[in-house]
């Protein structure tokens, strides 16, 4: 039997594996790994990406022999609050992740040490900025040696990145079935013709996928891949890769990025203040530690958590919304607030080796509080997902829910029946108040003024 408690995605590195006793989060470093650790320490690299804020902190801690036996050094790293993953970034949020994984790598090449991987799961968005969270993925360079993980780094970061942009911003979903980034043969056939002529494009995803299947298992390959590369060639292609990428453009043009503009959301400015007064008197009664803001579009009413010093996470279904959010946070520097794309009708599952590798949605982490605005007609009526739904998994997330009844006669829920016949006798008020009663306790309901929308404080049974 085991001794630790390991975190399910932790096997493929045994070098530096995650690992918790009593509830605490630890990193263990393998004997054969301290070299590499010792060089990473003394050589200033450490502590220059961590005041950088490219490198997640740990600390060096001492467990009683009892709880730890096979590792020599034990590090204690900082916490993050809520875990993403890269097919739940935003098209800047995956530019970010990528060019901090390069600038790390040509930091790394300085002082003597070298990435031996590049997986986008390695960097997590933490006081809005991209971090790396593995300190186990450095080694000691050894002169002229290739990166190793150049493939993982196209895979994914490239690969993702160039069909983003080129191919359409659905296809960062890919990565979800893709765990290991997605094949360079699929991303050469799926990206645009005009790549091909795309001197960059053509090296490192068309020629590369295709020398990926000549290579692949030949004696041929085994003696590629031991190929020299001298220093400056390797920072040569580190700086190739950060100026392409740093040059990927999306322009968002997504149905919700707008919302919060005039006429778009059925609010006039009284209305608007009113809720966004009673949203805050309701967080401030409550004190959550955290709050979930789902559907919460570009963050308008997240920030009325963030901006209290609360930990958010603003989901959206469009990566437009998620594009301009993302934005806002890196513009004000906010702490507090995480944007992700999500689709909570196919909110992200649990993936991986045993389906433990990756987890779901919920699994990462719940909140003490969940906001549902302006979101229930799009459940019911435009997912056909009866309240009683709803309410169940709305109560399995939180103890408190903040949520707006939008009834019928709202223009945009006569948007939403317009071109579908209205089956929803069960949508009005009275059977929502009664569904969700079975779940929840009514702590207080609110009127929104000059419209026909009304809040609600709902508290766990």
């Amino acid at each position: 039997m085991e001794k630790y408690n390991f975190h399910p995605a932790s096997f493929r590195d045994k070098d530096g594996r995650v690992f918790s006793v009593e509830g605490q989060l630890y990193r263990g470093l393998s004997p054969q790994y301290l070299v590499h650790y010792e060089k990473l320490m003394n050589s200033g690299l450490y502590d220059s990406l961590v005041k950088s804020g490219k490198l997640l902190p740990a600390t060096a801690v001492q467990l009683p022999k009892a709880a730890v036996t096979d590792y020599p050094v034990v590090l204690r790293p900082e916490i993050i609050p809520y875990i993403s993953y890269p097919y739940e970034w935003s098209f800047s949020q995956y530019k970010d992740a990528a060019l901090t994984t390069l600038a790390i790598q040509m930091e790394a090449l300085e002082k003597g040490l070298i990435l031996k991987d590049a997986s986008a799961y390695n960097i997590q968005f933490y006081h809005h900025k991209a971090v790396l969270i593995d300190i186990s993925s450095f080694e000691i360079y050894e002169q002229d040696t290739p990166w190793i993980a150049y493939g993982q780094f196209c895979r994914h970061f490239l690969a993702p990145l160039l069909l983003m942009s080129r191919a359409g911003i659905e296809t960062h979903r890919f990565m979800q079935t893709f765990i290991d980034g997605i094949p360079l043969p699929l991303t050469s056939k799926l990206l645009p013709f005009s790549t091909w002529f795309s001197p960059f494009i053509l090296m490192n995803i068309h020629l590369h996928a295709k020398s990926q299947k000549r290579y692949e298992h030949s004696e041929e390959g085994k003696r590629a891949s031991t190929v020299k590369m001298p220093l400056m060639n390797l920072k040569g292609m580190i700086d190739g890769m950060i100026r392409f990428i740093r040059n990927l453009s999306w322009n968002p043009e997504g149905t919700w990025k707008n919302y919060y503009e005039a006429n778009q959301n059925n609010y006039q400015s009284a209305a608007f203040l009113s809720k966004k007064n009673t949203i805050s008197e309701w967080i401030e009664a409550i004190k959550p530690g955290s709050v979930w803001d789902l559907g919460g579009n570009t963050g308008f009413f997240s920030r009325i958590a963030s901006g209290k010093g609360i930990f958010t996470v603003c989901f959206d279904i469009d990566p437009a919304a998620v594009e301009v959010n993302y934005a806002e946070v890196k513009k004000q520097k906010e702490k507090h607030i995480l944007p992700l794309v999500m689709d909570l009708t196919q909110p992200s599952p649990s993936i991986g080796w045993a389906n433990t590798e990756r987890q779901s949605m919920t699994e990462r982490g719940k909140p003490d509080v969940v906001m549902a605005l302006a979101l229930i007609h799009h459940l019911s009526i435009s997912n056909n997902l009866p309240f009683s739904h709803t309410a169940k998994w709305f109560a399995s997330i939180a103890p408190h829910l903040i949520i707006e009844f939008v009834p019928k006669t709202d223009s945009q829920v006569q948007k939403l029946l317009a071109t579908r016949k209205d089956i929803f006798d069960y949508y009005n008020e009275a059977d929502f108040e009664k569904t969700f009663g079975q779940y929840f306790h009514l702590k207080n309901k609110v009127r929104i003024p000059d419209s026909e929308r009304t809040l609600y404080l709902w508290s766990e049974k």
